[in-house]
Formats: C-alpha cells, sequence, structure tokens
C-alpha cells in the first residue's frame, strides 16, 4: 500500500511540473519579439476617394494575419495624405485600408525605402458581398 502512495505521490509532482513546463512554454511563445531583422518602411497613403480611410493594417504579403491598425484611431481624410513610418521584418508587406464603409482595399509594396499608394474611387473594393 505504501508504494502506490509513493506512486501516486510522485504522478502528481510529474504532472504538476509538466503543467508548469507547458505554461511557461506559452508564455515564451506568446512573448513579443523584437525585430532584430527590421527594416524601416515610409508608406505616403494618397486618399483620392471620396471617403475616409478609418484603418489601416500590414499583413504578410502571402496571408490576411493583420496586425494592429496603424492609423492609432485617426483618419485620413478624403483628399489627404497621411506619411507612415513602418517597421517590417519581410520583402513585401500587404497593406490593408478600410474605408468609412467597413469595406476593404489592399496592395502589395515592398517593404523598403518609400512606397506611395494612392486610393481612388477606382480602387477595388472588398465589401463582403
Amino acid at each position: 500500500m505504501k508504494n502506490l502512495r509513493n506512486e501516486s505521490l510522485t504522478f502528481k509532482i510529474c504532472f504538476r511540473g509538466l503543467m508548469l513546463a507547458a505554461g511557461l512554454c506559452a508564455l515564451v511563445a506568446l512573448a513579443p519579439r523584437s525585430n532584430a531583422n527590421a527594416t524601416q518602411l515610409t508608406v505616403n497613403l494618397v486618399n483620392n476617394s471620396g471617403g475616409e480611410i478609418c484603418h489601416l493594417y500590414l499583413s504578410p504579403a502571402d496571408n490576411d494575419n493583420w496586425g494592429a491598425d496603424q492609423l492609432n484611431e485617426t483618419k485620413i481624410t478624403a483628399g489627404s495624405t497621411r506619411t507612415l513610418q513602418l517597421s517590417w521584418d519581410q520583402s513585401t508587406v500587404k497593406l490593408v485600408a478600410e474605408d468609412q464603409d467597413g469595406c476593404f482595399l489592399s496592395t502589395t509594396v515592398d517593404a523598403t525605402g518609400t512606397q506611395v499608394w494612392t486610393i481612388t474611387n477606382n480602387t477595388s473594393r472588398d465589401c463582403g458581398s
């Protein structure tokens, strides 16, 4: 009987250790990483459309895993230009803008130097329909 108690105690200690290790691994995986390989990118977003641009997101060129809104709760009004200094660690970046109607516009640019994206009334929009 004493043997079963020791085995049960050993199992509980090992199980708790494994759970602690799994938790630490999850924290490390979710921790912010430095962009040691990131390049500086300047984007001039020219809004020549008739509406406001409410949000701008960045994504890898080959998927739609968007990051945080780059406009920080500001808008780019019709006829305005906004210059954004961005940091990106891949050779290309997808820019995704959301307009006042909730429609999405996107383009892919090289992630170096200065890039200009001009949005007009003819820019293709994805309104989910």
